[in-house]
């Protein structure tokens, strides 16, 4: 019998750190942003001192920037939303952190609870609502950092409305995305 494995042939990795390549001061890459959101999600003894809640407007705090990005983190007390809107030039990562939001696009409504994750390109048109009657938490990575944030109109059926003006109902399946 061949006793040979990839651990033979090649040896332990972890035995030629000429091999590991070193870990980035600034995530460049969207699994790397992802991975960034991530790694702040899970320190929640860094984040959660500084959470707010206001009746009156979401509450936001920059957390960090970089090089071509920046992450905030965002309060919603039940009710509160973004309004439908793209975030321009700028992709992103929404990861929740506590409690669940609703996210209405043209392509239906999504309930994201705590964990779940979106990745979304430029011109990504969607409106994020916390319809519960618990308050939320969610993280925003955002690069290039947000420069603009266009708000959109439905249109008179109620619907959304896409920045190349095709429309797609509000309401539709509901599926959770993972964490």
């Amino acid at each position: 019998m061949n006793s040979d494995n990839d651990l033979q042939i090649a040896g332990d990795i972890l035995e030629v750190p000429h091999l590991l390549q070193p870990p980035r001061e600034h995530p460049s890459t969207v699994a790397e942003f992802v991975g960034l959101a991530r790694s702040i999600a899970a320190d929640r003894a860094h984040w959660e001192p500084l959470v707010r809640y206001d009746a009156t407007t979401r509450w936001y705090h920059r957390l960090r920037t970089g090089p071509g990005y920046e992450v905030w983190l965002l309060s919603w007390v039940p009710g509160q939303g973004s309004g439908l809107h793209d975030h321009g030039p700028s992709s992103g990562v929404l990861t929740v952190l506590d409690g669940e939001l609703t996210e209405r696009t043209e392509r239906g409504t999504r309930a994201l609870g705590a964990g779940a994750q979106r990745v979304f390109a430029p011109g990504y048109t969607h409106e994020v609502v916390n319809t519960t009657l618990e308050p939320a938490v969610s993280l925003h990575v955002y690069f290039p950092g947000l420069t603009e944030m266009p708000m959109h109109p439905r249109s008179s059926t109620g619907n959304i409305r896409t920045a190349a003006g095709h429309t797609g109902a509000c309401t539709g399946p509901v599926d959770a995305v993972g964490a």
